[in-house]
């Protein structure tokens, strides 16, 4: 059955998101499809955005089209609910049923989405202790652990054979899920709580997970402390099954919605339909979290760490997400919406003309060519890091087949990885960092490098020094690396290298290495670049120095920021004075350009600011031509730098070394921009400050 009627707006405010809202709502309550038409545009009557975009103000007549059985049903409300005004006010004044609000969290992918909220259960299990009487309940409580862990294997392997493409390339964090089940860490110290402790499964699962969070919790390095998550995924699945509790399907959604959840695991994102989910906002989450860097893919909204999402916003309140900077709206008024339909139009434009140029050259406009590649911590984002237009890897984190497992990988486990990147990369370069962790943050109960603790670990053993106080691990690493590199294009880089006798050491363990592989003839590239990451305050000023010995500079601006201005960028107390443009930080890469310039060496930066448009043109001012960062940047810095004429920039940028603050430095470099690429910073469009800025 099919129903046409004409349909006049004749409330105040037109067809706004209130009004299309209660349109949607209407629509899922018939079995019949609702269709509308403004002029020659017919819209999904399901779609909030789509019936926004029709842009019908008082006045406007539109054709209403319904197929199916509730057809004329559907239309005769759907006409008394236009007659109504969509229950504006006499003064034509939407009235928000709750007070508008804001919150502020982490953005980790990009984008504008307006939609009704929906909640999603994932608070965390309630496991209360109980006591075992005798070995048969022990051996009872064993066996209920071991099928609940059985169970949620094939969970995961349910999920990972049902994945979507967009997020293929990411299966292997569903197999690293499955790896830590029958981690020892976690499956067999379990076993043990329960048999020792005479405690229930439950209890002794709770209590392992406690002590792998003990391991991670002074983790330096940000990309590996989020592997925390993984965790805390796989050990919540475990307790619902042995609960019972069945946590809320994502596959279930089939309406237009964004997702409030305390939390999402990878799990959750392969379940994801984006035909359905407009955005994700989640209390918790950090920018490296797997589920943070597996939703960039879905290119869709999504905001972190907002603490009190799931207590703030109701099922159904109306929110703008903004995924560029992480602002969120609750219940918003209807010239807010308006600002950001017209936000949102202005960044789908934008980077519509971004993305076309990804895969090409990254030249600026009179002629110089930018070297633009990808930090990667998986093989898995290779691909992606290819899709965006990424010209080689600048930085492989290698630690995460460190992290997985109690025991430290062995050569053919490095090798595997290894050589499949460098296929994958060839002909383009791979800068490989070598193991980057401290100590007694390894994995590890029964070895002697776990048992001894650290204070502040992040000035300890950690890094290199770990390595080379470990000699037989940097060894293996070294041999798989040199091994891997026949297969592409490898450059070695040692990282946290504090003087000119630490990274000669470092040189000499890799030469003893080869002389090995030359005795057991095994074949690896002789010529294989040896550079160092300049991240400590030390190695800048002694560059001159250091560019004798090295085949490479690579800037790591992330943590020499910290050091250098002594800054935990995670310390919510200090990270307002974690400052990438301070005049010291500037002059630090300056120094270290300039002595690879002057030594005739390849100078990179892969720090977080690589990829902030802003700081872009500081860093170029000073003389970089490679820069390597976060995938997601790369589209956006390549159409920049090809819009950019550099020598007029490295002109306007001369006197920035004389600024005496960062703020000065930001409002200089602002107005130089906005002068530059009007299009980009003048509209607003793209988040272009660098994280600790403002």
């Amino acid at each position: 059955m099919e129903e046409l009627r004409s349909i006049k707006v004749i409330n105040e405010l037109g067809m706004h998101a209130h009004a299309a809202g209660q349109i949607v709502e209407l629509a899922y309550k018939y079995r019949a499809k609702l269709f509308l038409r403004k002029d020659s545009r017919e819209v999904d009557g399901l779609s909030i955005l789509s019936i926004l975009s029709l842009a019908c103000p008082k006045g406007s007549e539109i054709k209403a089209r319904i197929v199916g059985v509730d057809a004329k049903e559907f239309m005769d409300d759907l006409e008394r609910l236009f007659k109504s005004k969509f229950g504006e006010t006499e003064q034509g004044k939407y009235q928000p049923r709750k007070k508008i609000m804001k919150m502020k969290g982490f953005p980790v992918s990009p984008g504008i989405t307006i939609g009704k909220a929906h909640h999603l259960d994932r608070s965390k299990t309630t496991i209360f202790y109980r006591k075992l009487i005798n070995k048969k309940e022990i051996d009872k409580e064993i066996n209920r652990f071991r099928q609940a862990v059985d169970m949620a294997k094939e969970q995961i392997q349910t999920f990972k054979s049902n994945i979507t493409e967009q997020v293929k390339g990411y299966a292997f964090v569903l197999d690293t899920h499955s790896m830590i089940l029958d981690d020892s860490l976690l499956f067999d110290s379990t076993i043990q709580r329960i048999k020792k402790g005479k405690v229930n499964a439950g209890w002794a699962l709770k209590k392992s997970v406690n002590n792998i969070h003990h391991l991670f919790k002074k983790v330096e390095d940000e990309y590996i402390g989020r592997r925390m998550d993984d965790v805390d995924s796989v050990s919540e699945r475990v307790l619902r099954n042995l609960t019972g509790v069945e946590p809320d399907s994502l596959a279930g959604i089939k309406k237009e919605v964004i997702i409030v959840a305390h939390s999402l695991s990878p799990c959750d994102i392969v379940e994801i339909n984006v035909s359905h989910v407009m955005g994700i906002l989640t209390d918790v989450g950090g920018r490296t979290s797997h589920m943070a860097i597996m939703s960039e893919a879905l290119e869709i909204p999504v905001v972190v760490g907002l603490e009190s999402a799931t207590e703030i916003i109701v099922d159904g309140d109306l929110l703008i997400v903004d995924g560029n900077t992480g602002d969120i709206i609750i219940n918003p008024g209807p010239d807010t919406i308006a600002s950001y339909e017209e936000k949102r139009k202005r960044y789908n434009k934008y980077k519509s003309a971004v993305d076309r140029v990804r895969h090409l050259p990254a030249e600026t406009s009179d002629g110089h060519k930018i070297t633009i590649k990808a930090n990667i911590e998986f093989l898995g984002e290779t691909k992606s890091a290819i899709e965006n237009g990424a010209e080689g890897i600048g930085l492989y984190r290698t630690e995460y087949l460190y992290m997985i497992k109690k025991d430290f990988p062995d050569e053919q486990t490095l090798i595997d990885d290894y050589s499949q990147i460098a296929k994958m990369v060839a002909p383009n370069p791979v800068t490989i960092r070598t193991l980057d962790i401290a100590s007694d943050k390894m994995m590890t109960s029964d070895s002697e490098i776990g048992a001894s603790k650290e204070d502040n670990p992040a000035l300890g053993l950690r890094s290199i020094r770990f390595c080379l106080s470990e000699r037989n691990v940097f060894k293996t690493q070294l041999r798989a690396i040199l091994r891997a590199s026949v297969y592409g294009n490898f450059r070695l880089m040692f990282p946290m290298i504090s003087g000119l006798g630490q990274f000669l050491e470092a040189k000499r363990v890799l030469k003893s290495v080869m002389r090995s592989l030359d005795r057991e003839g095994i074949e690896y590239n002789r010529e294989i670049p040896v550079g160092i990451l300049i991240e400590i305050p030390s190695a800048t000023s002694i560059a001159d120095i250091l560019a004798r010995h090295a085949d490479f500079f690579s800037i790591g601006t992330n943590d020499l920021i910290q050091y250098a201005l002594a800054i935990d960028r995670d310390n919510e107390h200090v990270a307002h004075l974690y400052e990438p443009f301070h005049p010291a930080v500037l002059r630090m890469i300056h120094q270290v350009v300039e002595a690879g310039n002057n030594e005739g060496i390849d100078v990179s930066l892969c720090g977080e600011i690589a990829g902030d448009p802003l700081a872009i043109l500081i860093l170029l001012s000073l003389g970089l031509e490679e820069f390597s960062m976060n995938i997601g940047s790369i589209p956006l810095i390549k159409k920049m730098i090809r819009m950019l004429p550099l020598r007029e920039v490295r002109d306007q940028f001369k006197g920035i070394l004389q600024l005496p603050t960062s703020e000065k430095v930001e409002s200089f470099v602002l107005k130089k921009a906005q002068s530059l690429l009007p299009n980009i910073f003048k509209e607003g469009v793209f988040r272009y400050r660098a994280v600790g800025i403002g």
